[in-house]
């Protein structure tokens, strides 16, 4: 046996593989991974745990208020709705 090269050992192993499997991997679709330095990855952890955080508290707001019935209503202090029960009367 004369000794192959390891491009035509890697042609031969492929065409294995072919021959067992008919799996495939999937295509890439976005950019391959990036390394980050500590401090950026810790920046973007600390952003997406916030936006967690705040998304869930939200949901949990909704939630309660759907539990409770409560409706949320505009208050407008200053409008003509505040001034119905006001008005004012000369006694005299």
């Amino acid at each position: 046996g004369s000794p192959i090269t390891t491009e035509e050992r890697r042609l031969r192993d492929k065409k294995h593989l072919d021959d067992i499997t008919a799996a495939r991997l999937p295509p890439l679709r976005h950019s391959p991974a990036k390394l980050l330095s500590i401090e950026k990855s810790i920046a973007i952890q600390i952003q997406q745990k916030e936006a967690y955080e705040e998304m869930q508290a939200k949901l949990a707001a909704q939630k309660l208020a759907e539990r409770l019935n409560i409706k949320m209503l505009r208050f407008e202090p200053e409008g003509e709705a505040s001034m119905q029960y006001r008005e004012v009367r000369d006694e005299d």
